[in-house]
């Protein structure tokens, strides 16, 4: 109907369901037909190319139509539609005039795969020694969108066989791999960077009768390439291809910040907000997946940023930091969405006890909540937050910070019973039958116990015991010269929080060797800078202690190896080689432990080397019952706790009913302001990983928060390092011939050449 179908030919026969073949046009980018070649030339091989002619740029010719009234024959991609035109996309003449213009593009490309007798099947492995590799087929096969065209077009019987030109591969690059045999001249590439990147770094030149691409300068690098992969995702051959991508999906192994972290946060489009200045909208997107990130943004291991392909060429996005400034500059504007969102929320009247206040069950409750369900939280302390409250320092997570982000979700209308303990004051029995689910989130709040002499003495304490006292605000008398045990982020904790309350000599003993040390390399150094001292390779054989039992020091013995051949935990000793240190406390970090003693009466939860037995993907553990976080798989992180939480809410919100759906909008983004076009800053390969600012080691004194943040300066430069691996995805899937077109039957076969 007229004004139904309008614009460009070739787009309004998609929207009709209507297939013409193509190759230099592509959904998501506009027409060719008016490029003209580079005027200063483009590089191949590290060589100048200038253009023989300042031709506009004709295209693949394959998308020609006969149009009733107009002589001739026209190119669809570039001629506009009118009320009442009639158009023909099949017939003889246009297949004729088709399989010619394809004759010109096979003549130059190795067209060995679309003729071959073994095509239909190939393992790419069948031909014989003596088939030349410049004639075998390429990876593609199967994949090539040339491939599916020629299959549709044709191929005409005087098709010259390929004569292999032996022209540049050029594997320099790390994240691509470009082959110049295979291009096509269809100027996808080229047109995807300037008008999808924005980048603009290919153009194209005329040479010898063909059409080159190449960057505009000396390497992709020297042009300021983003590598984010746009060229290769509209490549219709196998000129452009990606290389050393971890095997799996495509999208989660080429946008690997975000498949890599547990609660999918969307890592690339919050990242455009903060390039683009708006602020909210990025903290908006990172609240779609989790109610916690502030407290991420300075305390999560950032999984994401080991897997960042920014990685590849210097250094990774500071990801996790960017994700603090965005809740520092939060103005609060998803709150309106997330109300819209619950404006018709209706109670479910089905009720859910969530067993402890940590990251996983916070996150839990607050989903719950969302989908209207009753919730109600069990904690055995006065304050919420488990370990992010007791566990961690003030100095990484203000209590403001945590205190604001809790009262958001608590917000949703949660019930709260503090300073009640399950197994003590409730039963997990009486919560079973008073409910319609139960979520156990205790996670490991307790110290894992060292079997030695003398761990009974007056100073001798215990990391996560310690660490609660302090946020908890009691006084803990540690002496002047402490001595803590163990490698492990914990006890770097306890070992600087240690020098904060007033001990003037402190000293870290572990089994590891320095690199072999589990605690994050950056907090060791931080501990450094603190004046905090390590023994590594030393293991305690015993804590040493005065006539009044009281600590007075402990003896070590050298620590040979850690680890056997297999990578297994099994240190070896020479207790020859002893030393001993004067302390006046000795602190225990080895690790932590869950405290599952509420469970004893419960036959049908399982448990198992200190830790719930639950359904991997459910996180059932027995009927009604579900458990994540700590208290299921150690040692655990708080994005690996806030994950289990969201799954936990999404299997408890199915059992009791629901659809499991608890993903929300929170932040809806207009095409202009959402992965839009962006030139690479100059010098974007060496562009450098921003350094957080932080407080000076002599001003450390107390518990003032080390990291001060990035400004909003820092925040868009460093978010502009960003590859935009996500940007290929946002173009409109390739529109490939029907294949009840090129289907391997006799009515299509009637039509091949001999």
């Amino acid at each position: 109907q007229p004004g139904d179908i309008h614009g460009w030919g070739r787009w309004a026969a998609d929207r009709a369901g209507i297939y013409i073949p193509r190759l230099c046009s592509r959904p998501g980018l506009p027409p060719s037909h008016e490029l003209r070649p580079e005027a200063e030339g483009i590089y191949r091989d590290g060589q100048l190319v200038k253009s023989d002619n300042d031709d506009t740029f004709k295209g693949c010719q394959l998308c020609i139509v006969e149009i009733e009234g107009r002589p001739g024959q026209h190119t669809s991609c570039d001629t506009e539609t009118a009320p009442g035109m009639v158009v023909r996309t099949r017939t003889p003449s246009l297949r004729a005039s088709r399989q010619e213009h394809l004759v010109k593009i096979l003549t130059d490309h190795p067209h060995v795969c679309l003729t071959c007798a073994q095509k239909e099947g190939c393992s790419r492995t069948q031909c014989s020694t003596n088939v030349p590799d410049d004639e075998k087929c390429c990876i593609q096969l199967g994949n090539c969108e040339l491939e599916k065209v020629a299959q549709y077009v044709g191929i005409a019987d005087h098709t010259p066989k390929y004569v292999p030109r032996g022209l540049p591969k050029d594997e320099s690059e790390l994240l691509f791999v470009r082959d110049y045999n295979y291009c096509i001249g269809c100027l996808r590439c080229v047109r995807a960077c300037a008008e999808v990147s924005g980048a603009d770094v290919l153009g194209f030149v005329y040479s010898g009768g063909e059409v080159v691409v190449g960057p505009s300068s000396n390497g992709f690098s020297r042009a300021d390439c983003r590598f984010c992969g746009v060229c290769v995702e509209v490549c219709p051959t196998g000129a452009l291809l990606d290389r050393d991508t971890r095997a799996g999906e495509r999208h989660s192994a080429l946008v690997p910040c975000r498949s890599s972290c547990p609660a999918e946060v969307d890592v690339p489009r919050y990242l455009d907000h903060i390039m683009t200045g708006q602020y909210g909208k990025a903290a908006a997107v990172i609240r779609e997946k989790v109610p916690f990130p502030g407290v991420l943004g300075r305390v999560c291991f950032h999984p994401c940023e080991d897997e960042c392909r920014r990685g590849e060429l210097n250094e990774a996005v500071s990801i996790c930091s960017l994700k603090r400034f965005c809740s520092d500059e939060d103005d609060g504007s998803w709150r309106e969405r997330a109300s819209k969102n619950a404006s018709g929320r209706v109670s479910t009247r089905k009720m859910a006890a969530i067993i402890g206040s940590g990251p996983a069950g916070l996150t839990a409750a607050y989903y719950l909540a969302r989908k209207g369900h009753g919730v109600t939280l069990y904690e055995e302390e006065e304050r919420l937050g488990g370990m992010l409250a007791l566990g961690i320092p003030r100095y990484r997570l203000p209590a403001d910070v945590l205190e604001g982000e809790i009262n958001d979700i608590l917000a949703e209308g949660i019930e709260v019973r503090s300073g009640v303990k399950v197994g003590r004051d409730i039963t997990l029995g009486e919560l079973r039958s008073g409910c319609d689910a139960v979520f156990i989130a205790t996670g490991a709040c307790q110290s894992r116990r060292l079997d030695i002499d003398g761990s009974d003495l007056d100073g001798a304490l215990w990391g996560m015991d310690f660490l609660r006292a302090i946020n908890l605000g009691k006084d803990v008398d540690i002496g002047d010269r402490v001595l803590v045990i163990g490698g492990g982020n914990v006890a770097v904790d306890v070992a600087m929080t240690a020098s904060r309350v007033g001990a003037k000599y402190v000293a870290m003993a572990c089994l590891e060797k320095r690199d072999e040390m589990p605690a994050f390399a950056w907090e060791i150094e931080e501990a450094l800078e603190e004046g905090i001292e390590l023994e590594n390779s030393w293991g305690p054989m015993r804590i040493l202690g005065d006539a009044d039992g009281k600590v007075s020091g402990i003896e070590l013995k050298r620590c040979t190896s850690v680890f056997d051949d297999r990578g297994n935990f099994s240190p070896e000793y020479d207790e020859s080689e002893t030393s001993r240190l004067e302390a006046d406390t000795v602190i225990m970090a080895i690790g932590q432990s869950s405290d599952l003693e509420f469970l004893a009466d419960e036959a049908d939860i399982m448990t198992g080397r200190g830790c719930i037995r639950a359904s991997e993907s459910s996180l059932e553990a027995a009927r009604g019952v579900f458990a994540g976080g700590d208290a299921v798989r150690q040692p655990g992180t708080v994005i690996d706790a806030i994950a289990a939480g969201r799954k936990a809410a999404s299997a408890m919100d199915l059992y009791l009913g629901g659809d499991g759906n608890i993903d929300e909008t929170l932040v809806v983004d207009d095409d202009e302001d959402s992965f839009s076009k962006r030139k690479s800053p100059e010098g974007f390969i060496d562009l450098g990983r921003a350094k957080m600012p932080v407080l000076e080691p002599e001003a450390r004194m107390g518990f003032e928060e080390i990291n001060c943040g990035f400004d909003s300066e820092i925040a868009r430069t460093e978010a502009d390092r960003c590859l935009r691996c996500e940007l290929r995805f946002r173009l409109p899937p390739v529109i490939l011939p029907p294949e009840s077109m090129i289907a391997f039957n006799e009515e299509n076969i009637r039509e091949l050449p001999d």
